[in-house]
């Protein structure tokens, strides 16, 4: 499988040379050239099988690079009970993503059984076995430069401590993140984890590491990589607990579920529309949002509109004080029929007036995907 960027000014890659990437030298995000399909068939024989025998189906065709038996033994390594032993009474930790019945017709995947809590354990502890596989295989080393409102920060710095050949920078905006999780960071000893407090929100953030992505001189020099799901990896990792879920909770393979998911940095729910441009049947994509409704607002009307720091609310769901969703490009890329022309110039727009629109049979191409 080859990759290619949302700018279109990149040529195609493999998968080993975009994880350690990150960001594409053109400002835009990878994604595959095109999706993998999960035939009905495939969905069939995939039931009976384990999280990680689940996540291998998923991953293999990704990461068609890594020997798969290396792929095999990462995954395996990572998703075991150990890992994910903070499960709720009465869920089996064996699983590693219980799905429990609320009641008829409505389930909940528990994804905060890893060491932080957070769902982005789930794919962050396949990152960090991943990258110290790639590194130690070219000979290498990687500065990991990432920006967090709480989770991701977490998740990367336990998945990465320790690990040989990888260091951590993460920003966070300071004062802005729940003590539970500024604890789990700063409280951290590893001599590979730095934590860097930014006066401002979680974009400001964000904005300084895609920065520092698009000077290629720079970030060759100091072997700059990325941790957050602008890295298609992590984006890839989360993709198998949506195939896992969807398998637990129907019984026939025409089944389709709709799925709910929070959202800020749409990482998580773009995952859940790449399965579902792989085969598995979902249908409505619901995007929960809290005061900070960017997102809520471009599926209710096409205008993409984002806020300064200023008009960005502090509320009780930090991770989710978000108003510029950095994987949001890859949606839009597919959405506009992959045209990376168009892509730029909606980008450019954006990065001129803070916003742009999607009308007509664009617009109604965002109603048929599914999403609200």
């Amino acid at each position: 499988m080859r990759y290619i960027s949302t700018r279109g000014l990149e040529s195609p890659k493999v998968f080993s040379e975009i994880v350690l990437e990150g960001l594409s030298r053109d400002g835009g995000l990878f994604v595959p050239q095109e999706y993998p399909k999960l035939s009905r068939k495939t969905l069939r024989a995939m039931r009976s099988l384990s999280y990680a025998d689940v996540a291998f189906e998923v991953l293999r065709h990704f990461a068609d690079d890594i020997a798969q038996d290396d792929l095999k033994r990462l995954i395996d390594e990572t998703y075991t009970p150990q890992t994910y032993c903070n499960v709720r009474v009465g869920s089996d930790a064996n699983a590693i993503v219980p799905v429990r019945k609320l009641k008829n017709g409505l389930f909940l995947a528990e994804l905060s059984n890893g060491p932080t809590l957070a769902f982005k354990d789930m794919a962050m502890q396949f990152l960090g076995a991943l990258f110290e596989y790639l590194l130690a295989r070219q000979g290498k080393t990687l500065n990991i430069l990432g920006a967090t409102s709480g989770d991701t920060g977490s998740a990367a710095e336990y998945a990465m401590r320790s690990r040989k050949g990888i260091r951590v920078f993460m920003l966070s905006p300071y004062g802005r993140m729940s003590d539970f999780q500024r604890a789990q960071m700063y409280s951290l000893s590893d001599a590979n984890i730095f934590n860097l407090a930014v006066q401002g929100v979680f974009d400001d953030c964000q904005d300084i590491v895609k920065e520092i992505g698009k000077d290629t001189a720079f970030k060759a020099r100091y072997h700059i990589g990325t941790v957050n799901s602008i890295n298609w990896a992590r984006v890839a990792a989360q993709v198998v607990y949506y195939v896992y879920s969807y398998l637990k909770i129907t019984e026939t393979d025409d089944e389709t579920v709709d799925v709910t998911v929070p959202t800020g940095n749409f990482g998580n729910v773009l995952a859940a529309w790449i399965a579902k441009q792989m085969g598995v049947p979902f249908g409505r994509l619901v995007v929960a949002t809290n005061e900070n409704d960017v997102l809520d607002e471009f599926f209710k009307t096409g205008v993409y509109r984002i806020r300064d720091g200023a008009h960005t609310y502090l509320t009780s769901s930090p991770s989710m004080d978000i108003s510029k969703a950095s994987n949001f490009e890859r949606y839009v890329f597919d959405v506009i029929g992959r045209n990376s022309l168009r892509l730029r110039a909606l980008w450019d727009e954006l990065a001129r007036t803070g916003r742009f629109s999607l009308a007509g049979a664009d617009f109604e191409s965002v109603r048929e995907s599914g999403f609200t």
